[in-house]
């Protein structure tokens, strides 16, 4: 069979009611010439319709990928396309997410590393997934079931159970099992062997075609690449995706809308680790002197405190917001060689890019598939974790991102969250419009936020404080002008920022009481000098030691 097809030719093969499984990371492997494609046989010939996405990440940025298919949707007003979603972050396919707001569309979400651990269980043959994450959060049954709107209430089509094993609880998730795969590579032989060589990480893609090629559905799976070659030309340790998997090959044009390396770059050799920039050239730029680099750099110290513990290097993953300000403060410190970063999509080391460029690294020194990170997080083998919040109560419980009317998603958060033994979540301690100034030596709050983050309830409970406790981990939760811990006996505070008054600047911006630490201490006044902290000594000798 002829495997190198036009995209009509390979999509028409796709029938109404499927259910379709997409790779993607924002534009990293994403197929988004396939994904445009097959809403145009839609608008041409009415089918396929009525069709269920389960996405791994977000497949697609603002106006690429999934979102331009939502933004069509909605222009037409024909909802007929799509019956509804599974998407761990839609917080770059604002479309897609107005379609589950709406009710339009069914909307389940899903953590990344549940998703990706529930393809390679479905390619095994196996219902769904069992894991103990998620449990007490907004995945349980017991709270929200990860529905996001009514439709995905009433049908189910994704679902979660609490179910026993050896004495405990545990989650079970299941699914509807793909019968299509969308998927993308760099290059396919005339066979249909797919390599990833320019692309910015392999994700789940072998995975997600090995789901659909499971019995008993034996789906069709479509790879789309920027380029062919001869078959079995290939070098076979270059292979990703075997021949035998892949039904058809469709290759896209070389353009920023359709197979861009991430959103705002088409091809750079450093983002797929084919040159490996200097390191003086992809160091992270140093942070201005102000709040956000009080909090990173107290982070900062944390972690270099765990490598003064365990007489090594660590290995980390550091969040989007002031977490991944913290590698600034590293590369500033000169201790960026005691910590190894890692970003979800599967690399280690380099410099993440931010925004929805996010999931690339420039400089990275090692990829393996996202779900092998995955279980690196959930499995404790990351010796720390840097996360935002947006919400924190009184039992420790987190909610990174969700409010009235906002729906990114949980993203990767509650897997690393859940798994990190030692975890920094880090933020301002107020929201709104605010004025603090960081002097040499202290905190001054000229105006503070109205709008508290330590509040009576969260909106969405995305991390459980009851859980970590019980699961033994070490919880800070670090601000400009105050340090908690989460402990047996409750949420604790532990530090004050010098300059800060207790009651005006802390207690009376906090919606409960917090356990105040019989031992409460200063923070460092390091932390507001302009000056390095001097943690590269504290590392060498401890490392030395």
């Amino acid at each position: 069979m002829r495997k190198v097809v036009d995209p009509g030719t390979a999509l028409s093969r796709v029938r109404d009611g499927s259910v379709i499984a997409v790779s993607g990371f924002n534009m990293i492997a994403t197929p988004a010439y396939l994904l445009l494609k097959l809403y145009e046989l839609y608008e041409e010939t009415g089918h396929p319709g009525d069709l269920f996405i389960v996405a791994e990440t977000c497949p697609g940025t603002p106006g690429k990928g999934l979102d331009a298919v939502g933004r069509k949707i909605l222009e037409s007003r024909d909802y007929g396309f799509l019956r509804g979603v599974l998407i761990p972050y839609y917080g770059w396919v604002p479309s897609i997410a107005r379609l589950v707001e709406e009710n339009l569309i069914e909307g389940y979400n899903w953590p990344i590393g549940v998703v990706s651990h529930w393809f390679r269980e479905i390619a095994a043959g196996r219902p769904g997934l069992i894991t103990s994450v998620g449990l007490d959060t907004m995945f349980d049954p017991r709270v929200s079931g990860g529905y996001l709107n009514e439709l995905a209430r009433n049908r189910r089509t994704c679902r979660v159970e609490v179910v026993s094993i050896a004495g405990g609880e545990m989650l079970f998730y299941t699914c509807l099992r793909p019968t299509v795969a969308l998927v993308r590579g760099t290059t396919a032989d005339e066979e249909g062997n797919i390599s990833m060589e320019h692309e910015g990480a392999v994700l789940n893609v072998l995975s997600i075609v090995q789901a659909v090629k499971s019995s008993p559905s034996k789906g069709i799976a479509v790879a789309q690449v920027k380029r062919v070659a001869r078959a079995r030309s290939l070098k076979p340790r270059e292979v990703y995706v075997p021949a035998p998997l892949i039904d058809y090959v469709v290759k896209a044009p070389e353009a920023v809308e359709y197979h861009s390396q991430t959103d705002s770059v088409l091809y750079d050799p450093t983002l797929s680790g084919e040159v490996v920039p200097p390191t003086e050239s992809i160091r992270a730029s140093k942070l201005p002197h102000g709040v956000r680099k009080v909090v990173a750099r107290r982070v900062a110290l944390e972690l270099i405190n765990l490598v003064a513990e365990f007489g090594r290097p660590i290995l980390v993953n550091l969040g989007i917001g002031i977490p991944a300000e913290v590698a600034s403060v590293l590369s500033e410190e000169d201790v960026d060689e005691f910590i190894y970063t890692t970003v979800e999509s599967g690399l280690f080391g380099g410099v993440a890019l931010t925004g929805p460029d996010f999931g690339a690294s420039r400089g990275f020194f090692a990829l393996i598939p996202m779900a092998d990170m995955f279980s690196i997080y959930e499995g404790g083998a990351l010796d720390a974790a840097s996360l935002g919040f947006m919400q924190v109560d009184s039992h420790g419980n987190v909610n990174p991102a969700f409010l009235p009317g906002r729906m990114p998603g949980a993203g990767g958060f509650p897997v690393i969250a859940f798994g990190a033994p030692n975890l920094y979540f880090a933020g301002e301690f107020t929201a709104g419009e605010r004025v603090i100034e960081v002097l040499d030596t202290h905190l001054e709050i000229v105006k503070d936020g109205e709008v508290a983050k330590f509040v009576k309830k969260v909106h969405k409970i995305v991390y459980s404080g009851s859980r970590g406790v019980e699961r033994g981990q070490r919880v800070y939760y670090i601000t400009e002008r105050a340090v908690f811990k989460l402990t047996q006996s409750g949420f604790e505070l532990i530090e004050i920022a010098p300059g800060v008054d207790l009651e005006k600047d802390i207690l009376t911006k906090m919606e409960f009481e917090p356990r105040i630490s019989r031992k409460l201490r200063e923070m460092d006044r390091k932390l507001f000098d302009r000056k390095p902290m001097g943690l590269r000594e504290i590392a060498v000798n401890s490392v030395r030691r």
